[in-house]
């Protein structure tokens, strides 16, 4: 049996601003919008080269709307991989991306967390594998 992610989930306060952002700010691409009636959508991104794909959900309880940046407790919940951190950092920083550090090296590679506007931390990363293919 072969199993692969296709869709994360993440909970927004409203489609066309996360779309400003994840498609605007980070270049994600674009892969479907459908109106499901009533105000949904079915509203899928990702990064170039993604096998998985981010389900941009608005939130429609109050519930849902408490949890917004703050699914996984405030820890880092996505992992955005770059083979080119320098490049990268400096396209998202002069685009406006808050990052909330400076970038670092660790024995796992180069990163840096930023957020995005609704609360949400990433990590830009470059594996430390591909730094030393530099």
């Amino acid at each position: 049996m072969a199993f692969s992610i296709a869709l994360v989930t993440l909970i927004v306060p409203d489609y066309d601003e996360a779309l400003a952002f994840y498609c605007g700010m980070l270049g994600f691409n674009l892969l479907e919008d459908t109106d499901l009636g009533g105000g949904k959508r079915w509203l899928r991104v990702s990064p170039d080269g993604g096998g998985t794909a981010l389900l941009l959900a608005k939130a429609a309880t109050d519930g849902q709307a408490k949890s917004i940046g703050c699914q996984v407790g405030g820890r880092v919940a996505f992992f955005l991989q770059t083979d080119a951190f320098d490049r990268d950092w400096r396209a998202m920083s002069d685009a406006g991306v808050h990052f909330v550090e400076t970038p670092r090296e660790e024995r796992y590679g180069k990163v840096a967390v930023f957020e995005d506007p609704f609360g949400n931390r990433w990590d830009l990363i470059q594996p430390m594998r591909a730094l030393a293919d530099r």
